[in-house]
This record gives structure tokens, sequence and C-alpha cells, in this order.
């Protein structure tokens, strides 16, 4: 009977795939339920212990030593306690072995219940332990099951569940497919363990590599890093640990076949292999390939870079919708502006135009008595206002010297924006009354509209001849200051 006792609890350790010591510390719970609920008092410490080589059941419960016994479950008098353990003394604990004869139908059954639940919780625990261990690896799993949210994969011993946002947009599932997985993370639940797995995560990527290049593998080729827009193009940055081995080659391998591995597992999925290089501006004209890179101008402080392409390759080097870009800047760290070569020749051509007329007007401000005067009160940028204005009433109509314009006025004009605004007449004297013309009485009915009304705008001889003397005064005076 023994034997056979242990027999089934060998069978059942393999049929689980538990250790042998789990099933019979599941046993043992069970059967402290079953004695405990019939021949023992209620929250009196038991225990059972099964001798692992013969079976045999053994239950101890715990006493307290006592001078006189009033309560013989729960108590053991002293001469008693002394045969069992010599030197203990009163009302201290000892464990008596007290194993009952049966323990009943109702008691079976509830060890029976307890067993299986300490049977799957520790079937869980070791689940949970074993896949714990793979997080950040790659796993294998099956489609089981599709719903609206989130796909089920059969991963041996549990589910694998691959939400919607970890989904490859470009991919379709079916059920019974079977996928490679990156296992993100693993939780405790009253369900047992919760897997998370991914098809987008970019380490999916690099263990595949690991798995295809043994260089990387062994770690003669290092991974720097990856970027990946997933389903559609990824870029990878290596550099070799060893000399004489070449990264790029290495991932590629024999006639493509390493690389060409990756891309059927992920469907298809494009990826860019260049070597990494510990020069900002050279990792990133790499990063930008397959485009032809002019020029790279590097800001660390900012930690952006300014790329200049061939106009026709601007195209390739910014991407289907600018991917190729993102993927660089993901790649290398850097925010990256793109610019063409002519529009980097007409930026510069502006920055050189515009810095020499700051130059320009830096010095007729500083050689310039009246300029400095005018930019005393607000900016200098004011004082060039007021100067333009004393000059803009000026006209060959007028009498104004139009072709003696200097070099240094000519910047002062360009460097204001917008355009000064002249200083006209209506400007300086209150405006005039309009007179409104009187519609004509004698205009018959029915025949053709009303004369519209008509508006004195025409200015008077006089007005023009003071506008006109203003001007010719201020010029005249400017000129003798600045001579």
């Amino acid at each position: 009977m023994k034997s056979e006792f242990m027999l089934a609890i060998t069978q059942l350790a393999a049929e689980k795939n538990l250790p042998r010591e789990v099933v019979l510390e599941a046993v043992e719970a069970g059967l402290v339920s079953a004695f405990r609920k019939n021949n023992f008092a209620a929250n009196q410490n038991i225990s059972v212990r099964i001798n692992p080589n013969t079976g045999e059941v053994t239950v101890f419960a715990e006493k307290t030593v006592v001078e006189t016994v009033t309560d013989p479950r729960r108590e053991l008098s002293l001469d008693e306690a002394k045969r069992i353990k010599k030197g203990i003394k009163l009302g201290e604990a000892i464990e008596v072995e007290a194993t009952p004869k049966d323990a009943g139908r109702i008691a079976a059954q509830t060890a029976k219940q307890v067993v299986l639940q300490r049977l799957r919780e520790a079937e869980r625990e070791l689940v949970f332990e074993e896949f714990s261990g793979l997080e950040s690896e790659i796993v294998t799993g099956i489609v089981q099951r599709i719903e609206p949210r989130q796909l089920i994969l059969d991963l041996g011993k549990t589910e694998g569940i691959l939400a919607n946002p970890e989904q490859v947009r470009t991919e379709h599932y079916r059920v019974g497919q079977r996928l490679k997985v990156y296992l993100m993370e693993v939780h405790r639940t009253n369900r047992g363990p919760q897997v998370l797995v991914s098809r987008t995560h970019r380490n999916l990527l690099r263990r595949l590599l690991e798995l295809e290049v043994p260089e990387i593998h062994s770690g003669a080729v290092e991974l720097k890093s990856i970027a990946r827009e997933a389903g559609y193009r990824s870029k990878i940055a290596v550099v070799a640990r060893q000399p004489g081995v070449d990264p790029v080659g290495s991932c590629v391998g024999l006639r493509g076949i390493r690389i060409q591995n990756i891309v059927n597992e992920l469907n298809g999925e494009k990826i860019d292999i260049m070597e990494w290089h510990p020069d900002p501006a050279t990792f990133i004209a790499n990063a930008l390939s397959p485009a032809q890179v002019v020029s790279v101008e590097v800001d660390g402080e900012e930690k952006t870079a300014t790329v200049v392409v061939p106009d026709r390759q601007l195209s390739l080097a910014i991407g289907k919708e600018g991917q190729n870009a993102r993927l660089a800047a993901k790649l290398t760290g850097w925010r990256i502006d793109i610019k063409s070569v002519s529009a980097a020749e007409a930026e510069k051509a502006a920055l050189a135009e515009q810095a020499l007329v700051e130059i320009a007007v830096e010095e007729a401000i500083t050689e310039e008595p009246l300029l400095v005067e005018l930019a005393e009160p607000v900016t200098q940028a004011a004082g060039v206002e007021e100067y333009l204005e004393l000059l803009a009433p000026g006209g060959e109509e007028e009498g104004l010297p139009i072709e003696e314009v200097t070099p240094i006025e000519e910047a002062l004009v360009e460097i204001v924006e917008p355009a000064p605004q002249l200083r006209f007449v209506e400007d300086i004297f209150p405006a005039r009354v309009a007179r409104v013309a009187k519609p004509d009485k004698k205009a018959k009915k029915g025949k053709g509209k009303k004369e519209e009304v008509k508006e004195e705008t025409a200015r008077p001889k006089k007005v023009r001849q003071t506008q006109r003397a203003y001007a010719k005064d201020e010029y005249d005076e400017l000129e003798e200051m600045l001579n």
C-alpha cells in the first residue's frame, strides 16, 4: 500500500512536470486539512510528514506542557513531556505524534481539493520562474485565437498576449500560424502568470541578429544602435571589436543569406546596415545612406546637425514621408536638418549680404553724429527709420538730388523691413473735410440713375508748396550735418 502511494506521487509529479518534493509538500498540506477537520481542536497547530522512501504518513500535534491536564488535545503533563524531550519546562510547547486511524470521506474530499489547489499554484510558480528568466529574449508561439484587442499565443506551458499596439500593421495573422515574438514582461495574476510579447519591439531585431550572426553573438561585432519602424524599414549601426572583421559584411552574410533570413522572418521589412563611427558628422552621413552627403555641420551644444546633399538626392535623403531622415535621427540621437546644395548656397549668399548691410549700418551709426543722436532715445533701428523718414519726401519733380544717394544710404534702405512709410502732407496738416455734391434736382424720375456722390480730395496749391519747402529745408540741414 505504501509503495503504491509513492508510485502515485511519482506519477503525478511526472504528469504535472513538477519536482517530487513539490508534490509531497502539496499532499502533506492536503492531509493537514483533512485530519484537522475531525481529529483535532480548532486552530490547533498540526503537521504531516511523509517518508519519501516508504511513504509512511505521520501526524504531529503541538501541545503545551502543564501540571494538570484539562484538554488532552491541547495539553500534556510534565512527566509525559519529559519522556519525549528531556529538560523541558512548564509552559513550553512540544510536538507529539498523534496520527489518527482514518480521516473520513468528507475529510478525504477536502484533502483532494487542497492537493489540487497546491499543485496548480506550484505549476504557476514554476511557469512564472521559467518565463521570467526569458524576459528580453525571443520565444516561439502559435496563434491560438484572435480577439478584437489582442492575439493569444500558445507558448507551451502558458499563453502569451500580443496586444494590438505590439502587432505589425502590415502583417496578417491566422490561427495556427507560428511566430517568433519578443518577450517583454511577465506578471503574477490570480489566474497565473501573464506573459506580454511583442512583434514591433526593436530588440526583436537585435535578438534575430544574434541568432543569425555568430560574430554578434561572440562579441566580435557590436550592435551600437537600432532604429526601427516595424513592418516598413529599420537601420542598424554596427562596429567591429576585433581587427580584420568586416562588421557590415558579417551581418549581410555570403550572398546576403544572413540578412535575408531576418527579412523573411519580419515579412519583408527593409533593413539598412551601416558602420558606426565615433565622429558624429561621419556617423550622421552614414546614417542617411543610401543618399550621398556633401557636408555635415554639427552643433554639440544643441545636439543638431545641418546636412547638405545634392539637389537630385534631396528626396532620397528625406525618404518617403520623411522616413529615412526620421530613422537616421533615431539612430544617431541628433536632430538633423537636410538641405539641398542650391538652397544652402542661396542661404549663404543671403547671410553674406545681410552681414555686409549690418556692417554698413554699424559704420554709419558710429561715424555720423546725427545717426547716433537719433538712435539714443530708442534703438539704432529706430534711428535709422527716422533718418529714412527725413530722406523720404525727396523726388526729381520736387527738386531733390536723388542721383547723389551714397552707398551707406542704400544700405540703410535695405536693412529696414518693412519699407518705411512716407510722410505726406496729411500727416502734417489736419485732414480737410470733404464736400458732398448735391444731386441734380432737374433729373427726371425714371430716366437713369442719379449721379454718384463725388468727394473733393484734391489738395490746394498752397499745401503742396508748403510740403515741398518743408522737405527741402530738412534735407539741406541733414546734408550740412553729414558734410
